[in-house]
């Protein structure tokens, strides 16, 4: 009878093991599809900027091409997030990919500021729709129990993009015209398409999104976490626009070398950061990770040499990889099922939103106060973050009384 009993547990965990597994099939090609399409972002992101000044255009050209391209993904978020849940994962995702593609390969043709501001907004709206449903096809896939953890490991595809992509993007323009460089991008990009066309895909629930608000563009108790993750992705966009325009400037060199570091300093946190939120919560993580960040904008408002440059990519990347995949935890485990599609439409239209002001702003304010002015301006921003979870903290603690 023990014997029967013991049989029986031995197959029960074995079933619940299996229903929390992570690493399946699908979650394979997600983080690939993943990997790839961020890949060739990812080597567009610091060249994009250099190739601007080629076309003729200044520091305010450069962040308009920048931000434009942030406030078109974020303007498509909520309508990715609604058709996910009515025309399907598959769609959304397949269809976001091949704007992708097609835009970023237009690139190789670009001849003048005005296409290419153009094409830019056609890259926002395939940018919008794929990384949105990547995210909730990942969120899909991942068990319950384990998505902090899930969600870290899923981010680690964009993170290893990261770490090649901004260098081999650097690399390629000084060796190759920009004709070549785009094509390459578009090439990654099409095997993320590949990648993503294998993948089985949770259906769309119809009648329940036929109940919700035609006017509906964001899910309310993602919001929290979304706007702690604005003020803290507003220094993304003084990094990607103008640091190698800055370093350049300083006479400091090694700047590919700060993108492999922050990117490897990434994946460092991704290993433990999500299981951490997943113990014990936010609280946890988001102070000492924001805190990070802070410092990491200090220094580049310092940058006397490249030890510094270095530094502050490493304590970049701790402190972004150890919030950012806790926050988007946090967006999508109090939504409805049938809203992480829009939880995860909010979340990445407030980093969109974060990145596109950044880099507007900052280009404003390197033209009128130089470069060094924009990382003072980004350490005030992670400020304003780290105020507003100590508000949401205090609110809730003084809920939880008169509860």
């Amino acid at each position: 009878m023990n014997v029967q009993r013991n049989n029986a547990v031995e197959r029960s965990s074995a079933v619940i093991e299996a229903k929390e597994k992570i690493w399946t099939k699908d979650f394979v090609l997600i983080c690939l599809a993943n990997f790839f399409v961020f890949l060739g972002f990812q080597m567009t992101l610091p060249t994009i900027p250099l190739f601007v000044e080629y076309l003729g255009g200044n520091d305010q050209l450069i962040g308009l091409v920048v931000g434009i391209f942030t406030f078109s993904a974020l303007i498509m978020r909520p309508f990715a997030g609604h058709a996910l849940e009515t025309k399907g994962r598959r769609f959304v995702f397949l269809l976001g990919l091949a704007i992708f593609v097609i835009s970023v390969g237009s690139y190789s043709f670009i001849t003048s500021i005005v296409l290419l501001f153009m094409m830019r907004v056609i890259q926002g709206i395939g940018w919008g729709f794929s990384t949105t449903a990547a995210g909730t096809i990942a969120t899909d896939i991942i068990p319950a129990s384990r998505r902090g953890e899930g969600m870290g490991y899923y981010g680690l595809s964009g993170n290893l993009a990261l770490a090649f992509g901004p260098s081999a993007g650097l690399l390629l323009a000084g060796i190759l015209s920009f004709h070549h460089l785009f094509l390459i991008c578009a090439a990654l990009g099409l095997a993320s398409l590949l990648f993503a066309a294998n993948i089985t895909y949770k259906k769309a629930e119809k009648q329940q999104m036929q109940a919700q608000h035609k006017w509906d563009i964001y899910e309310k108790s993602a919001l929290e976490p979304s706007v702690l993750l604005f003020f803290l992705t507003v220094t993304f966009g003084g990094i990607a626009s103008f640091l190698p325009l800055y370093a350049a400037e300083k006479g400091v060199s090694g700047i590919q070398w700060y993108f492999l570091l922050y990117a490897l300093a990434l994946m460092v946190t991704r290993t433990f950061a999500g299981r951490l939120y997943d113990k014990k919560g936010h609280r946890a993580v988001f102070i000492p990770g924001a805190a990070l960040i802070l410092i990491a904008m200090l220094l580049l408002a310092w940058l006397p040499n490249n030890v510094v440059l270095f530094a502050a990519a490493i304590l970049y990347g701790l402190g972004f990889g150890t919030v950012q995949p806790a926050l988007q935890a946090w967006s999508v485990e109090r939504a409805a099922k049938n809203r992480k599609g829009m939880a995860n439409a909010t979340f990445f239209a407030f980093f969109d939103l974060g990145v596109g002001v950044g880099a507007m702003i900052f280009g404003q304010i390197s033209h009128w106060f130089g470069y060094s002015s924009i990382y003072i301006t980004a350490a005030f921003s992670v400020l304003v973050s780290i105020s507003f979870y100590l508000y949401i903290l205090h609110r809730n603690k003084k809920m939880l009384k008169n509860a």
